[in-house]
């Protein structure tokens, strides 16, 4: 029994066995089953989730796709709508034109009927005198009793003997009129002649001399093909001499501020030895600006020394520029201060103020600092300044009443006019020749400066020179050349001169940069 049992235990074993490995298999399905199964959902989930992104990144490339297209189609609708609006415009325009166009075209056939109907008159008018003529031939043959060829004998024969005297009638006038132009040209000839003996006088007033280094620099000042000359001359307005006279220059021009900032920039110039026109023009600037002060100091230092108080800075930069100016050889700011003392000594005589007089014959001559840039007597521009100034009204008047340009009306004006006589008349203050040479030059430029157009015009050359410079853009070539001959010929009838003058207009554009 042993061996049955032993059997039936194996037996047990072996189907407990098979059930543990049949149970195993179920179990290991079912597992695999749910593996499936959650793989399966995970794919789900991922494929879900790959759905929503891709749908998602579409979406948003179609608002990004949407929102290009829109703002294309926003640009492409502003072309369209300047594109229309300039076509508008071009369309207006030509609209015009042709509006322009039928005008003129029927303002020429208006002028070509106008021109049909002048001539058909004409040819009327000429049928009509023709006719006339005809009949007036035969009337005159009539009455006459001359064939044509007898009646245009005795025409000819009169017509002969009518030019015969015309012409010497004519040829007695050209022989008067040159023996009047030999004149002239003969006193014209004296008159140099005099002006070359008498250089001594208005050398003394109207040159300068500037030393120089070496004989070297004469060929530097006047420059390739005079360049540099030809600009120190143009921004100066100094004639600038350059002769056989060893080591040195002249400077010549009436002007004698002028000639004093044309020195000043010469002399600097020369002492930094590059002369060229860039530094030209920087040095006559440079030296215009020390004038200006220089023109400051010398007017405090007369009024201080007269003793004149109050004056406004303007009225001091005019008292300063009488020191460069001279009438008739005088020293206008000499003249100035010595018709102060003058006027105040013959008040103190009649027992009034000193003051006014005193300061009344300090200014009365402030309108020669400015009467070669503004028209009219000097007197009269003076006591204009003055009154612009704040000035007292006696001392305007007795400064415009000097000349008896206006009626003196009081004591202080016949004390000024006075004193103006006598420091004007003491022996040696004034030379004649001298002021009539710088008023001749004066002259000359007043007659440039009237014509529009001209910027700045400078008498040189002692005067036989006049040089003129134009706005190059208001005036052209042949405005130039037109300004040129008007300027001469209003020369030729205003001024009395010896020789002739040259009028130079210089018409000149430039342009400049920096380089940064």
């Amino acid at each position: 029994m042993p061996g049955i049992n032993g059997i039936i235990s194996s037996a047990i074993y072996a189907g407990m066995l098979i059930l543990g490995i049949v149970i195993g298999l179920l179990i290991e399905g079912y597992i695999a089953r749910n593996r499936v199964e959650s793989a399966r959902e995970l794919v789900r989930k991922m494929e879900q989730e790959a759905r929503s992104s891709i749908e998602a990144e579409n979406a948003k490339n179609r608002l990004k796709l949407q929102e290009e297209l829109e703002e294309k189609k926003n640009s492409l609708e502003n072309k369209f709508v300047a594109r229309q609006s300039e076509l508008q415009k071009t369309e207006h325009r030509l609209i015009q034109k042709e509006t322009f166009l039928d005008h003129r075209v029927e303002q020429v056939e208006q002028k070509d009927r106008d021109l049909d109907i002048a001539q058909e008159k004409l040819r009327s008018k000429t049928e009509t005198l023709e006719g006339q003529r005809v009949a007036a031939e035969t009337e005159l043959q009539r009455i006459a009793q001359l064939n044509p060829e007898e009646a245009r004998t005795i025409v000819l024969d009169r017509a002969e003997k009518d030019t015969r005297s015309r012409v010497a009638k004519m040829v007695g006038e050209v022989v008067h009129d040159a023996q009047l132009q030999a004149d002239a040209k003969a006193a014209e000839v004296i008159a140099s002649s005099i002006q070359k003996i008498a250089t001594a006088y208005v050398g003394e007033s109207t040159i300068s001399v500037v030393p120089l280094p070496s004989e070297d620099w004469k060929g530097r000042i006047i420059g390739r093909e005079g360049r540099n000359i030809r600009a120190f001359e143009t921004l100066t307005g100094v004639d600038l001499l350059i002769d056989d006279t060893p080591e040195a220059v002249t400077l010549s021009a009436f002007n004698p501020i002028r000639r004093e900032v044309a020195r000043i920039a010469l002399e600097r110039l020369v002492v930094d030895g590059r002369i060229h026109p860039a530094h030209i023009e920087q040095f006559v600037e440079e030296a215009e600006r020390q004038m200006d002060e220089r023109v400051f100091s010398e007017g405090q230092q007369a009024a201080n020394h007269v003793g004149i108080a109050g004056l406004s800075d303007e009225i001091t930069r005019l008292i300063g520029r009488l020191k460069y100016r001279t009438s008739y050889g005088q020293n206008v700011l000499a003249h100035s201060v010595e018709a102060a003392f003058i006027a105040a000594n013959i008040a103190s005589e009649l027992k009034l103020p000193a003051g006014p007089a005193k300061r009344a014959g300090f200014l009365h001559d402030i309108g020669k600092a400015v009467d070669y840039e503004v028209e009219g007597p000097h007197a009269l521009i003076g006591s204009d300044i003055l009154n612009k100034s704040g000035e007292s009204g006696d001392i305007v008047h007795a400064v415009a009443a000097h000349h008896a340009d206006v009626p003196m009306e009081t004591v202080l004006d016949v004390i000024v006019h006075v004193a103006d006589a006598l420091s004007a008349s003491r022996p040696g203050a004034r030379r004649e020749s001298v002021e009539s040479y710088i008023k001749r030059l004066e002259k000359l430029e007043s007659i440039a400066n009237s014509i529009p157009g001209i910027k700045k015009s400078y008498a040189i050359q002692a005067g036989r020179e006049l040089r003129i410079l134009v706005e190059p853009d208001e005036v052209d070539e042949s405005l130039a050349a037109k300004i040129a001959m008007d300027v001469a010929r209003k020369v030729e009838l205003e001024v009395s001169y010896p020789g002739q003058i040259k009028v130079t207009v210089v018409r000149e554009t430039r342009y400049s940069d920096y380089a940064k």
